[in-house]
């Protein structure tokens, strides 16, 4: 499959640390919860901050390693949402089909009665969440590029 001229196997190797770090976080989240683990604890394997990060280090990788341009970083944040958005649901569902809540049905993070359309928020999340986050992962590319320069044969202005 290609994706803005760029197979999905590229962009998936090209942060296969981010996906991996989001994947261990929240199965890691999930485990704990399902252990019976305070959420306090819990809590502080956040899905999210790994997900900033890895918008932080798509901004500047593509800027130095010369991956791509702008466009590029839409591809690489919809796989992170898709990864995070995708362990929230199995959370979800798994609580659903159970009926034993977890950390991602927890009151503190819905108050939805029903499981399935907090499931729904989080696929159109895959959706909404890469669009919100471009513009911060293009001003980190943007950064990135004045501060170290565009690598040889990487426009700047695409």
């Amino acid at each position: 499959m290609t994706i803005l001229g760029k197979k999905l196997s590229e962009y998936v190797r090209f942060q296969k640390w981010v996906l991996v770090a989001i994947l261990a976080v929240g199965l890691v989240r999930l485990a704990l919860s399902l252990a019976c683990a305070p959420v306090d604890t819990v809590r502080l394997f956040s899905m999210t901050a790994v997900t900033l990060a890895g918008v932080l280090y798509c901004g500047i990788a593509v800027a130095t390693r010369g991956f791509g341009s702008y466009r590029h970083l839409l591809p690489l944040l919809a796989l992170q949402a898709v990864v995070a958005n995708g362990i929230a649901i199995v959370g979800i569902a798994l609580a659903g089909l159970t009926g034993r809540d977890n950390i991602f049905t927890a009151p503190e993070y819905t108050n939805l009665p029903n499981y399935w359309p907090h499931a729904l928020g989080h696929a159109a999340a895959i959706i909404i969440v890469p669009l919100v986050l471009w513009p911060v992962a293009a001003l980190v590319l943007w950064i990135a590029r004045r501060s170290a320069g565009s690598p040889k044969g990487v426009a700047s202005r695409t």
